[in-house]
């Protein structure tokens, strides 16, 4: 008890020199700290918690003040601080100069940011051109409009995990997508039978081009013999004589009314014929699938009377398959341009074969096609009725 009662006289005296060296700024910062530390002592008896961050920045701005006032003293500052200890002081200020310096950029250093739809065609153009590199990717977005770097190019494909050029052109081709090439080369025929009202047969023979899915119709008859089967070939021999009809390869099955004359004809055109095997329709496909459409679209529909009107439906029918019909193995491409219109034109219906199938079409201004017979582009001022272009 006694020397808890000395302890306490002694460090009165103590304070009191310390008090008389002090100057009068440094007293007023030690009773500012002292108030300080009071307030939060009172905050926390009820409740006790941690400081918050303003109380933090206050003391540690009053202590630190409150040293550089005295450097040579340890002890006055460090005895100021009596709920937290100097180095914890010390630490607060350390944190407050690492946020001061922490703050986040208005704008984004570097390039602008690419847009979703360049970074999606980059990214097509590099799938479906396996051996195209980053210059040949960057010379076909510049014919396009697009500026783009050859490094922000190299940046998305390895982003989406794409190989280089040499790595991603090493990948197999389908057969598919290498026979495409040659469906532009091939002509292929065939023979169908239509029953009459009276149950008569009547043979239809046609052409299809496998590259543009185009229709040749050569007629119907109830008698294909020799001569008329020849004399049919004449008549497309004479588009092949006008290069109207380039194709160096005919595809028929071994029936017997392609008879040898029949072969002649194409021969002394230049094409080569090419038998399909016995009993294989899947080797003329194009030509069965023709078939199969016109069945379903058209005659299945209808009760077909005579000779001539079989030969007027199948006129229209080929119309709007040559024109105006989108083909799937085409990936639903037609023969007609699509015309450039606004959204608030019309959608009209055109109905073939007296309504059995339905051509729909906007309105336009222009209408543009392409000349058969002078092999140039032509240019109307009539109104859009959804008509082949015959000039």
């Amino acid at each position: 008890m006694v020397w808890s009662i000395l302890a306490q006289i002694l460090s009165f005296l103590l304070d009191l020199a310390t008090v008389q060296r002090r100057s009068n700024q440094a007293k007023d910062l030690e009773i500012l700290v002292l108030r300080h530390q009071l307030r939060v002592l009172q905050r926390r008896l009820p409740h006790p918690s941690r400081p918050s961050r303003w109380e933090k920045l206050t003391l540690a701005i009053l202590a630190i003040k409150l040293r550089d006032l005295a450097p040579g003293l340890r002890t006055p500052w460090c005895q100021s601080i009596l709920l937290f200890k100097p180095d914890t002081i010390l630490r607060w200020h350390r944190q407050l100069v690492r946020q001061k310096w922490i703050f986040r950029q208005r704008t984004t250093p570097g390039r602008p940011s690419i847009a979703g739809e360049i970074e999606d065609l980059i990214v097509q153009l590099a799938r479906e051109n396996p051996r195209w590199g980053y210059s040949r990717v960057h010379g076909e977005l510049c014919k396009l409009g697009y500026t783009v770097g050859r490094s922000t190019i190299r940046d998305i494909l390895k982003h989406h995990r794409i190989h280089p050029a040499p790595h991603r052109g090493r990948q197999s081709v389908s057969w598919r997508a290498f026979l495409s090439h040659y469906r532009h080369q091939i002509l292929a025929c065939d023979f169908f039978t239509v029953e009459t009202l009276f149950m008569r047969t009547v043979y239809v023979l046609f052409f299809i081009e496998l590259g543009r899915r185009r229709i040749h119709l050569a007629g119907c008859t109830r008698h294909p013999n020799l001569a008329w089967v020849t004399q049919q070939a004449r008549q497309l021999s004479w588009h092949i004589q006008d290069s109207t009809l380039p194709v160096p390869f005919l595809i028929h099955d071994r029936n017997t009314r392609f008879c040898r004359t029949f072969d002649t004809v194409f021969r002394s055109e230049g094409v080569s014929i090419i038998n399909t095997p016995y009993h294989a329709p899947n080797a003329n496909a194009v030509a069965e699938r023709w078939i199969r459409s016109i069945r379903e679209e058209c005659l299945d529909h209808l009760v077909i009377l005579h000779e001539h009107h079989l030969h007027s439906v199948l006129v229209e029918y080929r119309d709007h398959f040559n024109h105006r019909r989108p083909h799937q193995g085409l990936n639903q491409q037609y023969s007609v341009p699509v015309l450039q219109h606004s959204g608030k034109s019309r959608v009209h219906r055109r109905d073939v074969l007296g309504g059995i199938i339905h051509d729909y079409y906007r309105d336009a201004a222009w209408q543009f096609g392409f000349s058969h017979t002078t092999g140039r582009e032509t240019r109307e001022t009539k109104r859009w009725t959804g008509e082949p272009i015959d000039k």
